[in-house]
């Protein structure tokens, strides 16, 4: 491993999140930004590596060292969120770490952030399966959106993922819930949006807005960084406002039913 960056850890944070509290980020990607998106509005920038390829990608045995590692310093955690450098349900041992940092802290809970691309691959479901609570990306309701925002890795298409939400739902015994990120690109299909979301039906619906600026080259640092300090050029993105978000919410509660949480609120 290059000494490029300062930060040589695959476990990283706490950091608040207005979800989730103290947040402790866990990487199972590490080397360099590698996803099967790359989201136009993507904290870690454009992605280097994109790929669909499921594969072990750090070592279990570096994932719990630096865990075990961290929890010495005794810091305040209320959950284990999987993130990171990319997407990372394309780690194929991810089942391994969650069973590791689970025999060493069993009382924390585990979530995972994914963009639901392999949901459709038993084996990718099977390590799913055992976290607390899957949170899984929607940000768009058609095919042209999900590509214009997305921008998947080749083969990947809106379908499969929502073919890959809805196996998961029939196997999951924990918290689904649903996490779009709206941008003026996206806020006109609102309708089209809410039928989705009440036909997947998950357990709470979390919207967000680009708030973080988008880095023009890929550095490590960005994995969670919610106190925006920045030593590199960065690009502010088009976000929704306060009060657009907040109809948003308002109109997505009234037409699914369901739960709604927003960034502003």
């Amino acid at each position: 491993m290059t000494n490029k960056f300062p930060n040589t850890k695959t476990v990283y944070g706490p950091v608040k999140s207005w979800r989730f509290g103290m947040s402790l980020g866990i990487d199972p990607i590490f080397e360099t930004s590698t996803c099967s998106f790359n989201c136009i509005y993507c904290q870690l920038g454009s992605i280097e590596v994109v790929t669909d390829l499921v594969k072990e990608y750090v070592p279990t045995s570096k994932v719990l060292e630096d865990f075990k590692e961290l929890i010495k310093k005794d810091i305040p955690i209320d959950v284990i969120t999987y993130s990171g450098s990319g997407e990372p349900s394309l780690a194929l041992n991810l089942g391994e770490m969650i069973d590791g940092i689970r025999e060493i802290k069993p009382e924390l809970p585990q979530y995972i952030l994914t963009n639901a691309t392999h949901l459709v691959d038993d084996s990718v479901r099977k390590n799913l399966l055992k976290l607390d609570k899957i949170i899984v990306k929607l940000d768009a309701s058609n095919e042209e959106t999900f590509k214009s925002i997305n921008r998947p890795a080749p083969g990947i298409t809106l379908e499969r993922v929502l073919e890959g939400i809805e196996k998961l739902k029939k196997e999951f015994k924990g918290e689904i819930e649903v996490q779009s990120m709206f941008m003026p690109i996206n806020d006109k299909h609102l309708e089209d949006l809410a039928l989705l979301l009440k036909k997947i039906s998950p357990n709470a619906v979390q919207l967000n807005t680009p708030k973080r600026p988008y880095p023009l080259s890929w550095h490590r640092e960005n994995r969670g960084n919610h106190e925006l300090i920045f030593d590199y050029e960065v690009r502010d993105l088009k976000k929704v406002d306060e009060k657009r978000a907040l109809e948003i919410q308002d109109q997505l509660e009234e037409k699914t039913g369901l739960k709604i949480y927003s960034v502003y609120r």
